[in-house]
């Protein structure tokens, strides 16, 4: 039994909302969570949140921040006196930390691979992996790209697979510009990079090595939204922040041409680019009552709030799954062994 503070039964405070996805990313490795609701905090945490303090810690995906920091924010609001810090250095970043034991949740847009599941228990490391919203990677291009009405898998895997000489969209398709691709796309330790690299070339970080890579994802809108032959992909959160700034290409998976929108993104028919994003949580760092009261608090707004930064919500019986999956302490990955493309979230982390 995990030893939590019923922050569920706390009032929700409401945030005045404003834009997230340009908070500290571009000036600071670490946030540390601000008050978000000012003088209602302590009065709202009267329930027990007042007489919780301590220090949570994560790290990991620039995707997977946006929804952290959301709910850090309003967590600020029931906890004051709990400091959460949220970095950003990318998912397998994130994983080398928690591996060793350097922090308590890490923020993963792809599962955990061997050689980390190796370093956390070389080191006595358990944890429990959980689900938290939907993300759909999103290609880009400049605005002033009148050219590309959609790209195929395969064009997209002759742009980016590890032997590809392609360097002009002429080479991509007949009757486009003789103009050189200017490629932007997260860094090699990003999660995003992992999956797109798999759905796309076959193999998780398989890539051609010449484009302007970032940790950032705001480097990258910088760069596509800078450049009219750019092209450049990242979480489906970026581009709806940016949408002014660049322009989303759909994606013909095999079905035709499909644009990635929270509908699409649910149900799968923006395929292969559609996946889930997780976290990942220290068991030892679940007996501290802080950081088990933040995780209950994030799976209560996790639906919620997962939306409100642009992302997708799970179904309603998948983060009572990941309830579950935590009270009981069920530890380990369930993307080790087995064919998991295509199950159902619910039934893939059912707990048995």
């Amino acid at each position: 039994m995990i030893v939590s503070t019923p922050l569920s039964t706390l009032p929700k405070c409401r945030l005045r909302r404003r834009s997230r996805l340009h908070l500290a990313l571009a000036s600071a490795s670490v946030l540390v969570v601000a008050a978000a609701c000012g003088g209602e905090s302590a009065d709202n945490a009267g329930a027990g949140g007042d007489s919780l303090e301590g220090t949570v810690s994560v790290d990991g995906s620039s995707t997977v921040f946006p929804i952290t920091e959301a709910v850090a924010e309003e967590f600020r609001g029931v906890a004051p006196d709990v400091r959460v810090t949220v970095g950003i250095s990318g998912t397998g970043g994130g994983f080398k930390k928690f591996g060793a034991g350097e922090i308590d949740i890490n923020d993963a847009s792809r599962p955990i691979k061997e050689t980390e599941l190796e370093q956390a228990a070389g080191n006595g490391i358990q944890f429990v992996e959980i689900p938290i919203a939907f993300d759909g990677l999103s290609v880009v291009v400049h605005p002033e790209n009148d050219w590309v009405d959609h790209l195929t898998v395969d064009e997209l895997r002759a742009i980016w697979n590890p032997e590809s000489t392609l360097s002009t969209w002429a080479e991509v398709r007949a009757g486009w510009p003789d103009e050189e691709i200017a490629l932007f796309a997260p860094g090699t330790d990003s999660g995003t990079f992992d999956y797109f690299t798999e759905a796309i070339n076959g193999q998780g970080g398989a890539s051609r090595a010449d484009f302007t890579a970032s940790e950032d994802d705001n480097v990258i809108v910088q760069g596509v939204s800078g450049d009219r032959h750019a092209l450049g992909f990242f979480g489906f959160a970026y581009y709806i922040e940016n949408a002014s700034a660049v322009k989303v290409v759909p994606i013909d998976g095999g079905a035709g041409p499909v644009t990635p929108t929270p509908e699409t993104i649910n149900d799968g028919s923006y395929a292969p680019l559609s996946r889930p994003v997780f976290l990942y949580l220290n068991t030892a760092s679940l007996d501290r009552p802080e950081v088990a009261a933040f995780v209950d608090f994030y799976l209560d707004n996790a639906a919620e709030l997962s939306e409100e930064v642009g992302y997708v919500q799970l179904p309603a019986e998948a983060y009572e799954v990941a309830r579950q999956r935590v009270e009981q302490r069920v530890t380990g990955t369930v993307y080790g062994e087995g064919q998991t493309h295509g199950v159902p979230l619910v039934e893939l982390f059912a707990v048995e």
